[in-house]
């Protein structure tokens, strides 16, 4: 889980190493025994001794190789069992394990719309877009307010994207409501842009002073994060293509977080991590 390189058995030693300097002999185990025993049996016409003792040296190794290996075979070598979380040996859940496990591929579009009524026509991809738009609602990102005269309004559109598992198989329909940023005019509807980047040093420093001090680190997914980012602008936005409100369908939001498509969201979204 931590390391790019393979874990292999010594025999030697009968330990689990982890190395990356590693080739693999694909030559079946058992034809390459009888090649070495052809081999001992040739050597043995010069020295019968010899060749018995090589002989029995090479089954009893091939025995060992299948019986030998250590119960707890995940432990890497150098690394206590009090500083493994969890059991070495339980296989990793990933996100595509989960997925089906709950049987969530049933439940899933296997279409990717390129409009917004394939979209409306498909429940799954309704669902898709309820669930965005709650996230707008739990981190109060807009509020409904009539379309002002002095300001102008930015549009919003739908993205719609199938995520795969790494068998391909789709897990989730997620559908993304972004601003057509491009609309945006600097100095007037925004002041910087910038995408923050972390640096590849910066990282290896972090990890290196958390091993040097017993620190535990986690990685955290932070879903929709740049609506957690506020903005000090004021900008206005279309409502939803399909969701509009009945009773004033010619309002529009007033943003108080920022927006995907925004041209200062990652600047927000900075400021606020």
């Amino acid at each position: 889980m931590h390391s790019k390189a393979y874990r292999v058995f010594n025999r030697s030693t009968k330990t689990i190493e982890e190395s990356i300097h590693v080739k693999f002999d694909e030559v079946d185990p058992k034809v390459k025994m009888m090649q070495n025993l052809e081999k001992l049996r040739i050597d043995d016409e010069d020295d019968g001794t010899l060749g018995q003792t090589s002989n029995s040296q090479e089954v009893e190794a091939c025995k060992e190789s299948d019986t030998s290996a250590p119960k707890n075979s995940r432990l890497l070598i150098g690394h206590s069992s009090q500083q493994i979380i969890g059991d070495p040996n339980k296989g990793v859940i990933t996100r595509s394990t989960l997925h089906r496990d709950e049987g969530h591929i049933a439940f899933v579009s296997q279409t990717e719309p390129t409009k917004i009524d394939d979209a409306l026509g498909d429940e799954f991809w309704v669902m898709a877009m309820q669930e965005e738009l709650s996230h707008f609602v739990r981190n109060k990102v807009w509020t409904l307010v009539p379309r002002p005269k002095d300001h102008t309004t930015i549009g919003t559109k739908w993205v719609f994207r199938n995520k795969k598992n790494e068998k391909g198989e789709i897990v989730r329909n997620k559908a993304r409501l972004v601003a057509q940023g491009y609309n945006q005019e600097e100095g007037i509807d925004y002041e910087e842009a910038f995408a923050p980047v972390a640096r590849l040093e910066a990282i290896r420093m972090l990890l290196a002073y958390a091993c040097y001090n017993g620190f535990l680190l986690y990685q955290m997914d932070v879903k929709s994060a740049f609506l957690n980012g506020f903005i000090n602008e004021e900008v206005y936005v279309e409502q939803p293509p399909g969701f509009e409100d009945h009773e004033h369908p010619g309002h529009v939001y007033h943003l108080q977080k920022a927006l995907y498509g925004l041209r200062q969201a990652p600047r927000a979204w900075y400021d606020r991590t």
